[in-house]
């Protein structure tokens, strides 16, 4: 289990503090939601939790078989809903895999981008793309 503090610090600005490491993250609303775009908004935390827990699983899977990904890389794009309510409608994800990937037997880690925990969370509505990238 993992506790998560925060606090609401106006102008739709949040901190967050992670528990276990004290890390901090600020969030603010997004620009085409009354905030001014400073900071992750909540919605861009969940794309970003998407591509990282993609690289995750994957490096987790790899490591099973002895291989070390370093060097994953990631682009993700965050899409909104046009109707209400205001919802992710769309997550794309690139990740590029360093030439040790090769390594892995195959589909293994097809398999890892496609079951990572967020990618099982985020709601059936919700268009997930993974384009996974051979170096």
């Amino acid at each position: 289990m993992v506790t998560i503090t925060g606090e609401y610090q106006g102008e739709l600005h949040c901190s967050a503090v992670h528990g276990p490491s004290g890390n901090v993250l600020a969030t603010d609303a997004p620009k085409d939601n009354q905030g001014r775009g400073e900071a992750f908004s909540p919605t861009d935390l969940v794309a970003t939790g998407f591509a990282t827990c993609i690289a995750t699983t994957m490096a987790i899977f790899a490591r099973r078989h002895g291989v070390e990904l370093k060097g994953i890389r990631y682009e993700v794009t965050k899409e909104m809903s046009a109707d209400a309510p205001r919802r992710i409608s769309r997550l794309s994800a690139r990740v590029w895999l360093p030439a040790e990937a090769k390594k892995v037997p195959a589909g293994i880690l097809e398999k890892a981008a496609n079951t990572c925990p967020v990618h099982q969370s985020l709601a059936p509505s919700v268009e997930k793309v993974i384009e996974l990238i051979w170096e």
